[in-house]
């Protein structure tokens, strides 16, 4: 039986999410609708999350004293990482010491913190289908990499980076500079180390929610959402849809490795596993122990969204991965570096036929930073997809 207290109170069940951008305040909201006390910690001061939380905190999560100090100070139940850049060593520490427990473990988090971890566990420990890969560690090891095998088109990434950061595909010998460097620029730490990756000819890529939860009989069950497609640009999401078509064999194959990788990583909650599709092959591409940012479409299309079905697993709650309805999300850019900024147009986007938005609140503007998303639902996917990109085109931020 689950007991959950009065925020505030001394029966207060605490969470504390350690990143509080637009997905965190997803969540913490979930928790909130649950009687939860939370606790939004973000590297700067009145992120999304830390808008409607009930406590907000700024410090810098990399550094393993700060971390430490807060979560000694706050005594969360629970701590849910929502972003990779966390000193996750010390997060491992007190959980072994039992001060805390970690979402979904503490292990999880510090192996798909970087993309060498989480790559070398589905590849090398489970054995399941990846792209050729080599981690480099300077411009000549990228070089060699690409010569000795890896051969062109590739693709090369930062072993810590988010929404595709730092990530670029190389054509040609002349290619391989700019995106070393465009690595090292985009990475979320100073890591000066890459992950190269052969190209895969595939038809689509999907994000395959999965959710570990407890069951009636109090044992882990693994519970799967319907695939989300979607479209990626430099690595960052720009529109995804639910459900996307494929091959019974496909379905099937894709939830088997989403299953081996969170089994091995364990604990509670949501992972969103990224898969490349071809045919009736799959390939592993990464995982992350927490809402995906193409699992924004599941606001529109799911019974329970990607973050109450995180919400209710981390609280050992019953879920429902249950699909509402086909829809699609579409992301809205800031356009602009400015700070406070304003949107225009938001009537005009909500006069489209079955749509709705999500303004993340973020307190700084960049042009390519993602400041809202539109979604749309319908029968046809194909129209909730046009409609989403249609409502996200006619919103217009502006410096103020």
């Amino acid at each position: 039986m689950t007991t959950l207290g009065t925020p505030l109170s001394p029966s207060a069940t605490k969470v504390m999410l350690l990143g509080s951008g637009e997905l965190g305040k997803e969540v913490l909201i979930a928790l909130q609708r649950l009687g939860v006390e939370t606790i939004a910690v973000d590297r700067y001061e009145n992120a999304p999350g830390q808008q409607v939380a009930h406590h907000a905190r700024t410090i810098t999560m990399s550094d393993p004293a700060q971390l430490k100090a807060l979560i000694e100070q706050e005594r969360p139940h629970l701590v849910v990482p929502e972003i990779e850049a966390i000193a996750t060593p010390m997060l491992e520490e007190l959980e072994a010491a039992g001060v805390v427990r970690v979402i979904p473990t503490a292990r999880a988090a510090r192996l798909t913190m970087d993309r060498e971890g989480i790559r070398r566990l589905a590849a090398e420990t489970l054995g399941l289908p990846t792209s050729p890969y080599v981690f480099c560690d300077s411009l000549q090891e990228l070089q060699a990499a690409i010569d000795g095998g890896i051969g062109y088109p590739c693709i090369v990434k930062p072993v810590m980076s988010s929404s595709g950061k730092g990530q670029s595909k190389i054509s040609g010998p002349e290619d391989v500079k700019k995106a070393w460097d465009y690595a090292m620029a985009g990475g979320r730490v100073s890591h000066g180390r890459v992950i190269v990756e052969g190209f895969i000819d595939f038809d689509y890529e999907i994000t395959q929610l999965t959710v570990r939860a407890l069951g009636a009989s109090g044992q882990i069950e693994t519970h799967f959402c319907e695939p989300i497609g979607h479209v990626q640009v430099s690595g960052d999401y720009v529109e995804s849809w639910q459900p996307h078509p494929m091959h019974p064999k496909a379905l099937a194959e894709s939830r088997r490795i989403a299953q081996a990788v969170t089994d091995n990583l364990g604990g509670q909650g949501l992972f969103g596993v990224e898969l490349f599709v071809k045919g009736e092959q799959v390939w592993f591409s990464e995982v992350s122990p927490r809402p995906h940012d193409t699992g924004l479409v599941t606001l529109s299309t799911q019974v329970q969204s990607e973050f109450e079905l995180h919400a209710r697993a981390i609280l050992g709650l019953p879920v429902n991965t249950q699909l509402r309805s086909p829809g699609a999300s579409a992301v809205i850019y800031g356009g602009v570096d400015a700070k406070g900024i304003a949107f225009d147009g938001v009537d005009e986007a909500l006069r489209v036929p079955n749509t709705d938005l999500r303004l993340f609140g973020k307190p700084e503007s960049f042009a390519k930073r993602r400041m809202g998303v539109a979604l749309a639902f319908d029968a046809d996917v194909e129209l909730a997809r046009e409609r989403a990109k249609k409502a996200a085109s006619l919103v217009k931020p502006r410096s103020a």
